[in-house]
C-alpha cells in the first residue's frame, strides 16, 4: 500500500475567519489529499446559532489561498441549491483552483436550517434522496457538456440546460456522503466518483458489498469510486490527553461530550493505534480517510497525521 490517502474537514461553526484560513493554509502545507468544510448555515453541533460561514464561499476562498489540495464541501446540501447552479458554481471553482475542485453533494438532513431560511425540506428522507439522484444525473451530464431536459413529473424543469465553460478537469469528481444502502449507494454507483461513509470497519465493509451490487446492476466498475471514511481524529502520546483536547473542542463547540461520541467515533489515539485502526480500514477495501475537526483546530494532530499516520499505513503494506 502506498497511496492511502487523507482529506481533513474543518468545522465552519464556531471559529473565526482567521482560524479557517491559517487551518486551511497548514493542510495545503502540510500535503494533505482533500480539504473540506461543511455545507450549513446553522450550527449542527451545540447551540445552532454560533457563528458558521457559508460553505461554498469559504471553499473559493481558500482555493485562492492555496496551491495543491483539492476543495469540496463535505457534503453540499442538495436542498440549498438548484442543480445546474450548483454544477456552474463547482466548475467556476474548478477554474478559479486550477482544476482542484471536488463537487460534493448529499441529500441534506438539518431539518431545523431548512426551517429557518424558508427552504423545502420535502417529506422525507426517501423524497430528498430521490430529488438527489435527479439532481446529481444533471450534474454529471451538463459538466460533460451535455444538454439537460428534465424529464416530465421530476422535482427540476430544465430546458436545453448547457453551461460554458466546461470544468477544467475533464471529469469533475462528484462526492457523495452517506450510507443508505438502496437510494444513496445506489446513486453513487450511477454517478460518483467518490464515496464517503462512516461505521467500524466490518459495517463499512459490508456496505462496500452492497455498492459493489449496485455498481453490478449499473454496468460500473467499483474501482472507478474511491472509498473514504469519514473520521473524528485527536493524536496525543496518551489516550488521556487526546480525550482531554477533544473535551476542550466539544467545550468551545458548546457540545456536550455525549453528543459527540458514537461507535467508531471520535479516535482519541497514539499514531500507533490509529494506524492499526486504518489498516483495518484499508483491509475492508477504503483508500482514504476524511478527518473532520473541530475549531479550534488542532495543529498537533494535523502534524503527526502528516508525519507519523500516513507514512506509517503507507509503508506497511
Amino acid at each position: 500500500m502506498s497511496n492511502f490517502k487523507i482529506g481533513i474537514n474543518l468545522w465552519s461553526q464556531g471559529a473565526s475567519w482567521r482560524e479557517m484560513l491559517d487551518a486551511a493554509q497548514a493542510v495545503d502545507r502540510l500535503g494533505f489529499d482533500h480539504l473540506w468544510t461543511w455545507d450549513h448555515v446553522k450550527a449542527i453541533f451545540g447551540d445552532p446559532n454560533q457563528p458558521i460561514f457559508e460553505g461554498w464561499t469559504v471553499i473559493t476562498a481558500w482555493a485562492m489561498a492555496t496551491k495543491q489540495v483539492k476543495v469540496g464541501l463535505l457534503v453540499g446540501a442538495n436542498t440549498f441549491r438548484n442543480p445546474g447552479l450548483v454544477a456552474k458554481i463547482a466548475t467556476t471553482l474548478d477554474h478559479v483552483s486550477g482544476g482542484r475542485a471536488i463537487l460534493g453533494i448529499g441529500g441534506a438532513w438539518f431539518e431545523v436550517e431548512h426551517r429557518e431560511f424558508g427552504i423545502d425540506f420535502g417529506r422525507s428522507v426517501g423524497e430528498r434522496l430521490d430529488w438527489l439522484d435527479e439532481s446529481v444525473a444533471a450534474m454529471r451530464a451538463v459538466m460533460a457538456g451535455e444538454t439537460v431536459t428534465s424529464p416530465q413529473g421530476g422535482r427540476y424543469s430544465f430546458d436545453g440546460l448547457t453551461i460554458n465553460p466546461l470544468p477544467v478537469q475533464k471529469r469533475l469528481p462528484i462526492m457523495i456522503g452517506g450510507n443508505g444502502r438502496t437510494k444513496t449507494l445506489r446513486t453513487i454507483a450511477r454517478y460518483a466518483d467518490m464515496w464517503n461513509g462512516f461505521g467500524l470497519p466490518d459495517e463499512l465493509r459490508e456496505l462496500a458489498g452492497v455498492l459493489d451490487r449496485h455498481c453490478a446492476e449499473a454496468g460500473r466498475d467499483p474501482a472507478e469510486i474511491d472509498r473514504s471514511v469519514n473520521l473524528w481524529v485527536v493524536i496525543r502520546d496518551s489516550e488521556a490527553e487526546a480525550k482531554r483536547v477533544w473535551a476542550q473542542a466539544m467545550e468551545r463547540n458548546l457540545t456536550p461530550l455525549e453528543r459527540s461520541t458514537e461507535p467508531s467515533r471520535p479516535l482519541l489515539t497514539t499514531p500507533e493505534k490509529l494506524t492499526a485502526r486504518l489498516l483495518e480500514y484499508v483491509d475492508a477495501g477504503f483508500s482514504t480517510a476524511l478527518v473532520e475537526m473541530p475549531a479550534p483546530y488542532d495543529m498537533e494532530t494535523l502534524e503527526r497525521l502528516a508525519k507519523e499516520v500516513r507514512p506509517a499505513v503507507n509503508g506497511s503494506r
